[in-house]
């Protein structure tokens, strides 16, 4: 059903106008800079630009005409990244019956109790049954080599791709009195703090950046980007309050906790493709990489900003 929330249009047309005002911004830096290293920077902004008008698009679509079709895109993320992971760490013979559980029964069902709203079974669905039902089915494939490391690798691949990514579109299940029907808005909130801390970190990086946090993991990571960044989507979020169930103050910790999660998920994934030897996990969008590139920041800010919110705020 087609949200009617005037308070969620109006948000996109916010990010409609950011979007145009980038776009502009990205043909005059193209006519202005021309330094061979700067335009590399300029056409890499550029094409980062092209593909969040995308992005944006497919998600408010999805947003906007309800609950079903979130859950739906939130799931074909979920496969996208899970394919670019497992493809990224690649496994024995003795894996693929987990694999086929993994793609084909888990992710399913995960999003399927998203979807009827049992919060009981979705919260224990992956970190417990799956768990180890996962290693049990590896074991009994009776291939030891490697075991603890493939098995390692199926259960992360279940953990971030699917078991944090849902917890993005579990917003929806929550009831917070005095909210009803506006929990779009919850999840917006989450997807638009965290990707603007990532690009606020870039664009902070890059103009004041000169300290590395992590050079062996995320060189172009550095501590001016990371405070600048966070601190920037701290205060997007914090203006954006009235969108919220949160007073100013509550909505600025909220933003920090997914400015300062996402930051950690960015980190930590940088740090696997890394170990894999590879720059990003996989090419599908111009500009960002892989779907998980893209989703990283939110895989870690969602479960906690859904557990923070359902303690504090919501009656489920």
């Amino acid at each position: 059903m087609l949200n009617t929330d005037p308070e969620l249009y109006g948000l996109y047309l916010g990010i409609l106008a950011l979007l145009v005002v980038a776009t502009v911004a990205g043909f005059y830096l193209e006519w202005k800079v021309t330094t061979p290293r700067g335009r590399d920077t300029v056409a890499n902004l550029n094409a980062r630009v092209r593909a969040w008008w995308l992005m944006c698009g497919v998600f408010a679509v999805a947003n906007l005409t309800g609950t079903l079709s979130t859950i739906a895109l939130f799931a074909l993320l979920s496969f996208l990244a899970l394919r670019e992971f497992v493809t990224l760490t690649p496994t024995r013979q003795g894996d693929h019956r987990s694999l086929l559980f993994i793609f084909f029964c888990l992710m399913p069902l995960q999003y399927l109790l998203v979807g009827v709203q049992w919060y009981g079974l979705f919260s224990v669905l992956v970190p417990v049954y799956a768990f180890l039902f996962i290693p049990t089915m590896n074991a009994l494939q009776g291939d030891p080599k490697h075991f603890l490391e493939r098995t390692s690798k199926l259960q992360w691949s279940a953990m971030i791709c699917i078991y944090c990514l849902s917890h993005a579109p579990a917003l929806l299940m929550l009831e917070i009195p005095g909210y009803e029907g506006e929990n779009a808005k919850l999840l917006l909130f989450l997807v638009l703090v965290a990707q603007l801390s990532d690009v606020l970190q870039y664009v902070w990086g890059k103009t004041t950046g000169k300290r590395a946090i992590a050079p062996h993991i995320s060189p172009n990571k550095t501590i001016e980007g990371f405070i600048g960044g966070v601190s920037s989507a701290t205060l997007v979020g914090t203006l954006l309050w009235w969108a919220t169930p949160f007073h100013p103050f509550v909505a600025w910790l909220m933003a920090l906790i997914i400015g300062l999660a996402g930051f950690a998920g960015g980190l930590t994934m940088s740090a696997i493709k890394r170990d894999r030897g590879v720059k990003d996990y996989g090419s599908l969008i111009e500009g960002h990489g892989g779907v998980l590139d893209r989703i990283d920041s939110v895989c870690f800010a969602a479960p906690l900003f859904f557990h923070v919110v359902r303690f504090f705020f919501s009656t489920v």
